[in-house]
């Protein structure tokens, strides 16, 4: 007897546009991005126990302009250490980390559609989405869980007009 697949999880995360944007995560089509540079406990374990193979991401703009949502993804693979952290010459070297016991991770994601942008502003003014950790004071992490609401509501709001 088989074992159902784990449900479908959701994820928002957030990527420097001059590091990584949706555009360039769209460049080459069927080509994934290694989501490197993830320097947070949380966020990581959030990678290495949580997320699988499949599930939606909210590809999420921050640290310019105008922060938000500016496309859709999934990510594309298992856990695998994030090469930034060896290399001296990286902002994400970490001098205690060790190839044979790395202490960050990454995953590949793959992105699926450019959307139009949706703002801090935009999502706090959907009362549904008032939970959503994106959205609550003091936040700083780069990947955060979404739940299947808050998906289905963005999902909504991607397909109506900037208000």
């Amino acid at each position: 007897m088989t074992t159902p697949a784990p449900p479908r999880q959701y994820w928002l995360m957030k990527s420097e546009p001059d590091e990584c944007s949706i555009d360039d995560a769209l460049a080459a089509p069927g080509a994934t991005v290694p989501w490197t540079g993830v320097r947070n406990y949380q966020a990581r374990n959030f990678m290495r126990d949580a997320m699988r193979v499949g599930d939606g991401v909210l590809f999420y703009h921050s640290s310019c302009p105008e922060p938000g949502i500016a496309g859709l993804a999934e990510v594309a693979s298992d856990i695998e250490p994030d090469p930034t952290q060896f290399d001296p010459e990286s902002p994400y070297h970490d001098a205690k980390a060790s190839r044979d016991a790395p202490r960050w991770l990454l995953r590949q994601v793959k992105a699926t559609r450019k959307t139009r942008l949706i703002s801090l502003d935009e999502l706090r003014q959907v009362p549904e989405l008032a939970d959503m950790t994106v959205l609550k004071r003091g936040n700083r992490l780069s990947i955060t869980p979404v739940t299947e609401a808050e998906w289905t509501r963005i999902l909504r709001l991607m397909d109506q007009p900037a208000a």
